[in-house]
């Protein structure tokens, strides 16, 4: 799966107008008006992720919608946490050794918003399905749970974009 309207340059940016391809029909027919975006740098750290979470919720309430706060800082921790846990594996050579950044972007139109979280490690997510006794695994049940569509696209040479849409 491509996301359709970006670069493939390091530190990927949602540009103007951005949506995930496999989405698109959730934001059939709403106004342009009513978009914006936001985009956050993760350092490479676990405190990042609680900053994440407050970065995001205080961007929904900015947007008017504190009603999807709850969701987005449950989505936005698994994310950012599998970004972090598995996202920062780099294959040897000279990128590797100048990148290690995280984003977190989210993404509004009308009621509609798109966390997307990018990484430079290729590989995307697995869902597992882990025992009872295996701790963790969960986290993508849990965005796929809270979320309208979830997905990943590749961000060739190197990296990928983690998104998930909620809203309505």
């Amino acid at each position: 799966m491509r996301a359709s309207g970006h670069s493939t340059a390091p530190g990927w940016w949602p540009p103007a107008g951005w949506w995930p391809d496999a989405a698109r029909d959730l934001v059939t027919g709403l106004s342009p008006a009513a978009t914006a975006s936001a985009t956050f740098v993760l350092p490479p750290n676990a405190i990042s992720v609680h900053s994440s979470r407050s970065f995001a919720t205080g961007t929904l309430t900015g947007w008017g919608l504190p009603s999807l706060c709850e969701d987005i800082s449950l989505i936005v921790s698994e994310l950012a946490t599998n970004a972090l846990r598995h996202g920062l594996r780099l294959a040897p050579g000279e990128y590797s050794r100048r990148v290690q950044e995280i984003r977190l972007s989210l993404v509004r139109r009308g009621p509609m918003v798109t966390c997307a979280i990018s990484d430079p490690e290729a590989s995307g997510p697995v869902l597992r399905h882990p025992g009872p006794l295996e701790p963790g695994g969960l986290g993508l049940h849990i965005v796929e749970s809270l979320s309208a569509r979830w997905g990943w696209s590749p961000l060739p040479p190197y990296g990928k974009i983690v998104w998930a849409v909620i809203g309505g």
